[in-house]
């Protein structure tokens, strides 16, 4: 079997070279001959033949799961070198064509594992949000944005790029005046609803499900001194029952589930106020719809799934919205990524003594994939801007770029 692996992966690797140590104690190079210089190298060493056999049956399953136990070890590199050479020659060449099948099986059942009624999708996000507060705080930006940063020259230290990001959201939320009511869905630790209430006078209530985020945001919004501006709910989406002025959902949609889009996207239509204008930020998919790798699904975001566009305009135009602005941000995750996987590194054995080994190579794994999925996998995040009447928002741009250059220092704005 380790002979077909081999024969397989020869034919996959085309740029860069991989040495693959075999359980035997052997070794093969895989790759063009001739291959040096700027090309990727990378080693992989399969200390089991049980690893072979499940690389030649689910890789997609597998190489995680192996690496995470110790049967798949990088050789004379690190999971993020190997993870870069791999996920390069998928763009080249495509799938190898190992577990072909279950792939496919996937693809097929995907409604069915995405199927995310409120107690699933509270069991989900408890299952990555809930973890010890202080894992986050280790590797995420003093505000605790899990989400896309804004890297306007790609020269911005994390911190910098996420107060761009939530400046760029604010100014397509088009805040002229103080005092409107937004609804944040899916509102992480709160920063987000904490800047538009201090820095534009907004009326903010931030909505999620997961309680340590929920008593994390609480705790900040009485430390700032915002309690009369900004209050926080354990509340599903489609528990809200109230109009508000303004939606923002951040890093949210890739929760709902492809079943939910059309619930997801009403739902903000009807609460959204006839002038209200709502913003949606997502990571997306440029080649289609998919399903979620299974290694993430199971490990990381139960339940979830990044869509293409073309998968959620429909929903949006059946919940009768206007699609007003739409921006795609290409790399500004695998940046972000990339900056939270050099402090993840700095504080390893802080977050190995709050857990294990096999956690820290699971974050390791998920942190190093992911930003080479928006590296060389076709992921991208997108913006959509949303409205009810087609007269809601100025008839360019402009306005957008006049507020992020007038909030360029945090003002506090007047009360109405």
């Amino acid at each position: 079997m380790q002979h077909i692996l081999t024969g397989v992966l020869g034919r996959f690797i085309r740029q860069g070279r991989l040495t693959m140590m075999l359980p035997d104690g052997s070794t093969v190079q895989l790759g063009p001959p001739g291959e040096a210089g700027s090309a990727p190298l990378a080693g992989m060493h399969l200390r089991t033949g049980n690893a072979v056999r499940r690389l030649m049956l689910d890789p997609a399953l597998a190489f995680g799961e192996l690496f995470m136990d110790g049967e798949l070890e990088p050789l004379d590199c690190t999971i993020h070198d190997l993870l870069r050479l791999l996920t390069l020659n998928q763009a080249i060449a495509g799938d190898p064509g190992l577990g072909w099948g279950l792939d496919k099986l996937r693809r097929l059942l995907r409604r069915a594992v995405q199927l995310n009624p409120a107690g699933r999708s509270k069991r989900n996000v408890a299952h990555h949000y809930d973890l010890n507060g202080q894992l986050y705080a280790f590797f995420l930006d003093e505000d605790r944005q899990y989400s896309c940063a804004y890297f306007r020259t790609g020269r911005e230290s994390l911190e910098e790029a996420q107060r761009d990001k939530k400046r760029h959201i604010a100014a397509k939320l088009r805040l002229d005046r103080p005092g409107l009511e937004v609804l944040d869905i899916g509102c992480g630790w709160g920063g987000m609803a904490l800047t538009l209430a201090r820095d534009h006078g907004a009326q903010v209530t931030g909505i999620t499900l997961s309680e340590e985020q929920l008593a994390h945001a609480r705790a900040r919004a009485e430390a700032a001194g915002l309690q009369d501006r900004v209050k926080f709910e354990l509340m599903d989406y489609r528990a809200w029952d109230r109009p508000v002025d303004r939606i923002v959902s951040v890093g949210m949609v890739e929760h709902v589930g492809i079943n939910h889009f059309a619930t997801y996207f009403g739902t903000i239509a009807r609460h959204l106020r006839e002038d209200g204008v709502a913003l949606v930020h997502g990571i997306g998919r440029s080649d289609g719809p998919g399903a979620t790798n299974p290694w993430i699904a199971k490990y990381i975001f139960p339940g979830g799934y990044s869509p293409a566009l073309s998968e959620v305009l429909p929903a949006v135009e059946k919940a009768g919205l206007w699609a007003t602005d739409i921006e795609i941000l290409r790399l500004h995750y695998a940046r972000t990524l990339a900056e939270w996987r050099a402090r993840f590194l700095q504080h390893r054995e802080e977050i190995k003594a709050l857990y294990d080994e096999r956690f820290c190579r699971m974050f390791e794994m998920y942190l190093s994939g992911s930003e080479f999925a928006f590296r060389h996998g076709g992921h991208m995040n997108w913006q959509i801007q949303l409205a009810r009447r087609v007269d809601a928002l100025p008839l360019t741009r402009d306005y957008m770029l006049e507020e992020e250059q007038a909030t360029a220092q945090p003002r506090i704005a007047t009360r109405a």
